[in-house]
C-alpha cells in the first residue's frame, strides 16, 4: 500500500503498524525471512488483509465509539458477529479503496461478567464521562494516531489483571493493552507460488521457528471452505503494573488469511483475479479460535 502522510487514514494505519511492528518480534522475523527468500521485495509488497482491535462494552467506549474513526475514513460497516462463550460482539468494516485493510472491531459484553470482574473494569472506565472520539478532529491523522496510543484509564494492579485473566482473558488483555493493535494479517493468496496456500505458508513459518495457534487446528476453515486462517501465538512480554510490579503478559500476534476465488469466478484467468472475486468478510468459528492467540493455553501449550 502506498503511504501518503497527508491522508489521515494512511497516517493512522502507518503509525499503528510501526508501533505494532516494534513490539511484536514475529512481524520483522517473518518479513525478513520472506525478503531473504525473495518471496517479496519489500514490506510494502505484503498485502494486509485486515487489522483488529479489542474494546470494552461500557458507556462512552466500545464499538459505537471506536467505529467513528474508521467510518470517518470512508469505511463501511458490514456484518455483525456474536461470540457466545467469550461474551463478545464484533463487526467488520470494508475499506472505501481496494488495497486498504479491512477493519475488525470486537467488544466485551462487560455486563455478562461476574460482579467482581465488572467492578474492576468500571473502576477504570467510570472516569470516562463522554465519548473521547467526539473530541478528536478525525481529519487530523497525527491527532487520531496519538489517541490510539494513549491510555484512556490508569494502570491496573497485577492482582486485578490476574482476577480478570482467570475469568476473561480478553478482559485482561484490554484492561492493560487498551487500543493497541491486536494483530495485522498477511494475505497469503497474494504471495508467489510455493507460499500462497496456508499449508505451504505454515510450513515456512514453522521452519523459521514461529509458533502457531493450534485452537481448532492450525488452519481454521469457514463452513464454505473459502476462507482459511492461521495465526501465530502472542509472545509474553514484561508489563509494569500499578505499584511498579512487573509480570509477563500476552501482547499481540500475526494472522494469515487465504481467501479463495468465489465459485462464480473460478474460470477467470489468474492474472485477472482481483480482491472482489475472492471470498470476503469473516467467519464466527474461525475468529473464535483466532482470539485465543493471546490465551494462556496457547502461549504455554
Amino acid at each position: 500500500m502506498h503511504f501518503d502522510e497527508n491522508k489521515p487514514v494512511d497516517f493512522v494505519l502507518n503509525d499503528l503498524f510501526e508501533h505494532y511492528r516494534k513490539n511484536v518480534a514475529d512481524v520483522d522475523k517473518i518479513t525478513k525471512a520472506l525478503l531473504d527468500r525473495q518471496v517479496v521485495q519489500s514490506q510494502d509488497d505484503i498485502v494486509n488483509d485486515h487489522i483488529a482491535f479489542r474494546t470494552l462494552g461500557v458507556p462512552h467506549l466500545g464499538i459505537q465509539s471506536f467505529e467513528k474513526i474508521f467510518l470517518a475514513f470512508g469505511y463501511t460497516k458490514k456484518d455483525y458477529f456474536h461470540f457466545e462463550g467469550k461474551k463478545l460482539n464484533a463487526y467488520w468494516y470494508a475499506p472505501a479503496i481496494e488495497g486498504y485493510p479491512r477493519i475488525f472491531v470486537s467488544e466485551l459484553r462487560v455486563h455478562e461478567l461476574s460482579q467482581a470482574a465488572q467492578d474492576i473494569i468500571h473502576k477504570y472506565t467510570a472516569q470516562i464521562t463522554s465519548d473521547p472520539v467526539d473530541d478528536l478532529d478525525l481529519n487530523n491523522g497525527p491527532e487520531v494516531a496519538a489517541f490510539l496510543q494513549q491510555p484512556l484509564w490508569g494502570l491496573p494492579t497485577s492482582e486485578e489483571y490476574e482476577t480478570l485473566l482467570a475469568e476473561s482473558e480478553y478482559a485482561a488483555w484490554v484492561i492493560y493493552n487498551r487500543y493497541y493493535l491486536n494483530h495485522y494479517t498477511i494475505s497469503i493468496h497474494e504471495l508467489k507460488d510455493g507460499y500462497n496456500t496456508l499449508e505451504e505458508f505454515n510450513a515456512f513459518l514453522e521452519s523459521i521457528g514461529v509458533k502457531l495457534n493450534t485452537s481448532g487446528g492450525k488452519i481454521k476453515t469457514s463452513e464454505d471452505g473459502l476462507l482459511r486462517q492461521s495465526s501465530t501465538v502472542s509472545a509474553l512480554y514484561d508489563a509494569k503494573f500499578a505499584g511498579d510490579k512487573t509480570i509477563q503478559i500476552a501482547g499481540s500476534y500475526v494472522e494469515f488469511a487465504e481467501r479463495s476465488v468465489l465459485p462464480q469466478f473460478k474460470d477467470l484467468p489468474k492474472e485477472e483475479i482481483e480482491s472482489k472475486h475472492r471470498r470476503d468478510g469473516f467467519e464466527t468459528n474461525n475468529a473464535d479460535k483466532i482470539f485465543e492467540s493471546t490465551y494462556t493455553t496457547q502461549i504455554k501449550g
